[in-house]
């Protein structure tokens, strides 16, 4: 648990903007309608609907 007692106060930040740039990346290049629609179809099977 040393490693959170080293940590800057505010490293979080670094790794909180990253994962936003990289969410807007993969956005951009239409990754997030093949998801939505993964997600959607697991979920309708889930339930027995699809």
């Amino acid at each position: 648990m040393d490693f959170w007692k080293n940590c800057k106060p505010y490293g979080w930040v670094l790794g909180a903007l990253a994962g936003v740039l990289f969410l807007g990346i993969g956005a951009v290049q239409g990754q997030f309608d093949v998801i939505w629609k993964k997600a959607v179809m697991i979920c309708l099977e889930c339930i027995g609907i699809g």
